[in-house]
């Protein structure tokens, strides 16, 4: 299989999703000899962090790097919905999207990961316009992937209440030490 992961999110050095991201990617190729991985990345300024973080994998993996702002990608891709990942990583079994900049995809099967909804569950402690953005990038989410991570069940539970998504489409994958 042919398994495309977003890394964009590592570039965010310090912050819990990237480190999510750079352990489960890690995990995810050490344990798995028979899949074939495809990082993709988008930064304008930071592809050196990309190049670095899949030289340091335990095995070799394929790395997509392309100078497109994530802002950029948010635009196609949640907004317009144009531009297939496929384009830039050739043909993908399952995709994984680290950070619901969801792309549309051609063949391959979505993935994401929602560590919380709390831009929901508190809504009085985000700027509007940060829960907008979240809400929309979320429902393109929804419509895209056929499966989603969650980082416990209480994640898992609220999820479910906001968003009216169906359990079988639900996984919950704790985040490891």
């Amino acid at each position: 299989m042919r398994i495309g992961i977003d890394i964009s999110q590592i570039v965010h050095e310090g912050t819990g999703v990237a480190k999510y991201v750079r352990q489960m990617v890690r995990a995810l190729v050490q344990s798995d000899s028979k899949n074939d991985y495809i990082l993709f990345a988008a930064s304008l300024r930071r592809r050196e962090v990309f190049q670095r973080f899949a030289a340091s994998l335990p095995r070799r993996v394929a790395l997509i790097t392309v100078p497109i702002p994530p802002t950029v990608l948010d635009i196609f891709w949640n907004r317009l919905h144009i531009v297939p990942v496929e384009w830039f990583t050739g043909r993908l079994d399952v995709f994984w999207s680290s950070d619901w900049t969801q792309p549309p995809l051609q063949q391959a099967r979505g993935v994401t990961t929602i560590h919380d909804v709390s831009f929901l569950r508190f809504p009085e402690s985000f700027a509007k316009k940060i829960i907008a953005v979240q809400h929309r990038r979320l429902a393109r989410a929804i419509s895209e992937c056929a499966m989603f991570f969650c980082d416990s069940q209480s994640t898992k539970k609220d999820f479910m209440e906001f968003y009216h998504v169906e359990e079988k489409r639900i996984v919950v994958v704790y985040s490891g030490l």
